[in-house]
């Protein structure tokens, strides 16, 4: 039992890590293109500021109307995965205790077939709680799709209306400092406009 707990430990460790990683990209892409556009208005020779906005855009996703309603859809589901591993692993459980209190009057013959039908077992368990992450991850990348779109479009209305150069996202302190004299916070707008 410690080997499926250590490999789905595992799994875990490593999808967090992608995660991290994927959003430690975009936020360094968005730095690197505040910079270059930064020095190029520099270069040009012209005093010109860059007008930007900026926002949270954790929180403009979070107070979409639909939000609510896609996170409880992804938590039923999770729930059903939940219950199902469960349901796999009393089932396996059992196996296993019955095993261990009928081992010691086993044939040699018997008692090889009933390890590994238990180690199959076991295996598949771990596999089906694998591909239950993999899927339920690709259902929530689903789910939150539209809204992403949604706020994707949101933003470049407001962008382009606006006349901003860009506009940044200040979750995960990926800017951890943005002169308001500077730039404008447009999370309000945003959160109107959806």
């Amino acid at each position: 039992m410690n080997i499926l707990v250590k490999q789905e430990q595992r799994e875990l460790a490593r999808y967090a890590v992608r995660e991290k990683c994927r959003m430690v990209f975009k936020h360094l892409l968005a730095i690197i293109f505040s910079i270059v556009s930064l020095c190029a208005s520099a270069q040009s020779g012209t005093t010109a500021t860059v007008k930007f906005g900026f926002l949270s855009y954790e929180q403009a996703l979070k107070s979409m109307p639909d939000y609510a309603v896609t996170l409880s859809q992804i938590a039923k589901l999770k729930d059903k995965y939940d219950e199902e591993a469960k349901r796999v692993e009393a089932d396996f459980n059992a196996k296993y205790e019955d095993f261990l209190d009928t081992q010691a009057d086993m044939p040699k013959s018997i008692l090889e077939k009933r390890q590994s039908e238990l180690q199959e077992l076991l295996n598949k368990n771990i596999e089906f709680k694998a591909e239950s992450r993999r899927l339920l991850a690709q259902a929530e990348k689903d789910a939150f799709a539209p809204l992403h779109e949604k706020l994707q479009r949101a933003l470049k209305v407001i962008g382009e209306q606006d006349g901003y150069a860009f506009i940044i996202n200040t979750d995960n302190n990926a800017c951890p400092f943005v002169n308001p004299a500077q730039g404008t916070d447009v999370t309000q707008t945003v959160v109107r406009l959806l």
